[in-house]
C-alpha cells in the first residue's frame, strides 16, 4: 500500500530578496510565506527546517504510540520536539543533525522495556529513515 501526500512551494526572485510560499494538500498551510529572512534572519514566517522538525516530531510520536501499543501499553502523553541543525558545508548548506527530545507518560511500563521501545521507534520512524543526518534522542519517562 502506498499513500501519497503532497506539499507545494512557489518562489520568485533571487535568494536574498526573493519570496516564496508553501502549501499543503490538507490546506493547513496555505501560501505560508518563507524566504531568506525567515530561514536565516529570524523573520516571521516558516522555513524548510522548521517544517522538517514538525514532521519528524509528529512521525516519531506516532511511531512511539504504535510500538507502545504493540507492547501492550498506551501513553497518557507524548510530547516531542525536533531540533533541526542546518550547517554551512563545502558547496552550500546541509541538514546535519536532528535532536529529538520527548517527554512521555506511560503508566506501568518498566524503564528498561521503555528504552527498547523508544529506541525502536526512533529507528523505525519513516521520517528518521528518510533523513541523511545524525539523529539523537533524549527522553524523560514519567
Amino acid at each position: 500500500m502506498t499513500i501519497h501526500k503532497h506539499g507545494s512551494a512557489h518562489w520568485s526572485g533571487d535568494i536574498k530578496k526573493g519570496k516564496g510560499t508553501v502549501s499543503t494538500e490538507s490546506g493547513v498551510l496555505n501560501q505560508q510565506p518563507y524566504g531568506f529572512n525567515t530561514r536565516f534572519e529570524g523573520e516571521k514566517g516558516t522555513n524548510p527546517e522548521e517544517l522538517i522538525g514538525a514532521a519528524h516530531a509528529a512521525c516519531f510520536s506516532m511511531a512511539l504510540s504504535l510500538m507502545l501499543g504493540e507492547a501492550g501499553y498506551t501513553a497518557d502523553s507524548i510530547d516531542t520536539t525536533a531540533d533541526v541543525s542546518l550547517d554551512k558545508k563545502e558547496g552550500g548548506f546541509a541538514i546535519t543533525k536532528v535532536a529529538l527530545q520527548s517527554k512521555v507518560t506511560v503508566p506501568g511500563i518498566d524503564p528498561q522495556q521503555f528504552d527498547g521501545v523508544i529506541q525502536k521507534a526512533k529507528a523505525g520512524c519513516p521520517v528518521s529513515q528518510l533523513l541523511n543526518a545524525e539523529i539523537t534522542l533524549d527522553y524523560t519517562l514519567n
